[in-house]
């Protein structure tokens, strides 16, 4: 669902460019790590007969519930045809599952949502509001993928020195910029670290910076709210941003991304989603990859 508040243009332009204990990240396929078991203490003045605990068995069983989740996941992406990676973090629960989740990718387009809040950052460390030429930039960056805005709001926040310098600020340590920003190389697991700092409340982003950049990302183009915005579902809400471009270092195959959000009303779902793939024949089967692979997430993960 797109929560609509500006107009959005519709002219589209090119924009190429486990569930585990969180912090885990892997190359290869996630592997679950059993929850600790909760046991309470008890001291009773005169010898008693044991009551049994009903939070041991609890998280045992939570714990194997999580295990099984992923075991099934990494089956079903290992049978996958395709070159990706995919990320998913929970924040209701704090757990996060990874799929070759440091492996880097060329970010394509994904790359303008680390542009835009280093945009935001910058402002708010001048304090003061985003100005109307950062936003006439930002607004087609985001929702129709406009390289030439891009291009302008790259450099005028001070190109890859800078957005260097904001990514360590936002905890990405497996990013590295290009000055050439669609060849920035990136992790999937960066990518949910990303999102996650969007919403976080206590992070270095103000509430009126994490409402622009939500904003933005959920009035992307009609013709863009391919991959993440698969996953809704009644009731539900996406944030999304795509990316997309040839490389001649994989002899003009595709790279496809797609990072976003799902959001709930009721707030039951809270899950920020990275999806990166290379070597596509096509746009069209990268878009179809991502999808298969994102739907797949949530089948088995079960957010």
């Amino acid at each position: 669902m797109k929560v609509w508040i500006l107009a959005v243009a519709t002219v589209v332009t090119i924009g190429g460019g486990a569930l585990v204990v969180a912090g885990l990240d892997s190359d290869g396929p996630a592997q679950a790590t059993a929850a600790p078991v909760v046991a309470a203490a008890v001291l009773p003045a005169k010898p008693a007969t044991p009551t049994p605990s009903a939070a041991a068995p609890a998280a045992s069983s939570a714990a194997l519930d999580r295990a099984t989740r992923v075991k099934n996941l990494n089956a079903a992406l290992k049978a996958v045809k395709g070159d990706f990676a995919v990320a998913v973090l929970d924040r209701k629960t704090g757990q996060r599952y990874v799929y070759r989740g440091s492996v880097k990718y060329d970010t394509a387009s994904i790359v303008k949502v680390q542009i835009l809040t280093c945009m935001l950052l910058k402002a708010q460390d001048a304090g003061r509001a985003p100005t109307a030429a950062e936003m006439k930039l930002a607004r087609p960056m985001i929702r129709l993928s406009d390289n030439n805005a891009t291009t302008s709001l790259y450099q005028r926040i001070g190109g890859r020195t800078a957005v260097t310098k904001c990514n360590k600020r936002l905890g990405l340590t497996q990013t590295v910029v290009n000055s050439r920003w669609g060849l920035t190389r990136t992790t999937a697991a960066d990518q949910v670290v990303l999102l996650s700092e969007l919403v976080d409340a206590k992070g270095p982003l103000s509430t009126s910076s994490r409402k622009t950049a939500f904003t933005l990302m959920n009035t992307v183009s009609t013709a863009q709210d391919w991959g993440v915005p698969v996953l809704t579902r009644k009731g539900e809400i996406f944030t999304v941003k795509n990316g997309w471009d040839t490389r001649t270092a994989d002899g003009g195959l595709w790279a496809v991304n797609t990072i976003g959000r799902i959001t709930a009303k009721n707030g039951s779902v809270d899950v920020s989603v990275a999806v990166l793939t290379r070597r596509n024949k096509n746009m069209s089967a990268g878009v179809t990859l991502v999808e298969k692979v994102a739907k797949l997430t949530r089948k088995h993960l079960g957010y």
